[in-house]
Parts: C-alpha cells; structure tokens; sequence
C-alpha cells in the first residue's frame, strides 16, 4: 500500500520507493515487480526429508520476516492447509531470513529482488516453482517537473536501463531454477 508520508522531500532528487506505485506529482516509473518466492540452500534438495514439492515444506522449517505474512497467503495459494504456517523463527530484517536460509535453518520465503545475487550465486535454490505475485512493486519516483533535467534525466536513463537488463538476466535465473 502507498502511505500518504511517501513523499518525495524538496532537496531530494529522485528515491527508490516500494508499494503500488499511486504518488500524485510524482514521476513513477516501475523498476522491478515483486514476486515472492520459496529459496533454501542447497542442501535441503537431499537427504531424508529432500525438499521436492510445495506439500513437503510440511517437515521443514519456515523462515519469517517479521515485517511480512506471507506463507500463510502462499499455502492457501496452493491448497496446503495441513501446513502450520506459524512454526518457526521470525526474523526483525528479511536479509537476515536470508542468511539463515543459506545456512540450511530453513525454507524462506523471498523477495526475488533481493535472493537474486544468492540465487546467481548457487547458496540459494528455488526447490519448486510456484511463486506469490505481489501488488508491490520498486519505483524509481522525481518530481515530475524535473524528470528532463540533465543529471536526473541521465540518471533516470542508467537505473531504467540496468533495471531492465536485470530483469532479462532474472528471468534466466529464475527459469534456471524452476521457475
């Protein structure tokens, strides 16, 4: 949801925010969309209790953010209602979800902006490939009457361009791991 504090501040030039996009006077432009997406280490694709479909996340740990509910939408999502959505540690910082997703403490649900570089990196996999659409996304948000000027406008162009070659590059990592 877009709060009415997201506001750009005069000295300020441009901002990344996060939510629906909807910043009256602002200039909004769409970086990345947000999808919520299972991750765990590697290791957890093994062994006894090996993590092969949405329904064995039953025997497994979940990672919370503490800002964020979301397995409960997830399983709902996908019909798993044996699934105790309440079990396991909630974390204060979503990089910290991930950290211990890394170190094999369990199974995360992740903003795939940030699991990205783990992802790319081999420390995190995608066991399955069903993920959570999110309504939110990140935008690169000015003030509108001074979107064309020199420094912002060649900004502007930069992040847009690397945004969008992130996404072609996401797209093969996520298809590369099953999604």
């Amino acid at each position: 949801m877009d709060r009415q504090e997201d506001k750009l501040a005069d000295d300020v030039d441009v901002a990344i925010f996060y939510g629906r996009g909807n910043w009256p006077g602002l200039r909004v432009e769409k970086l990345y969309a947000e999808y919520l997406l299972p991750v765990c280490s590697p290791l957890l694709l093994t062994g006894d209790k090996a993590l092969k479909t949405p329904a064995d996340l039953a025997q497994h740990t979940l990672l919370h953010d503490a800002s964020r509910r979301d397995w409960q939408t997830y399983t709902r999502q996908l019909g798993l209602s044996h699934i105790n959505v309440q079990q396991g540690p909630i974390f204060s910082h979503s990089a910290m979800v991930l950290q211990a997703a890394i170190h094999g403490q369990g199974v995360a649900l992740a903003n795939n902006v940030m699991a990205q570089s783990e992802i790319e990196a081999g420390r995190l996999v995608c066991p399955f490939n069903d993920v959570l659409v999110s309504k939110n996304a990140f935008y690169l948000v000015c003030h509108d009457s001074q979107a064309e000027l020199g420094k912002i406008a060649a900004f502007r162009q930069w992040i847009l361009a690397k945004a969008a070659s992130d996404k072609k590059n996401s797209a093969f990592v996520m298809n590369n791991n099953y999604l």
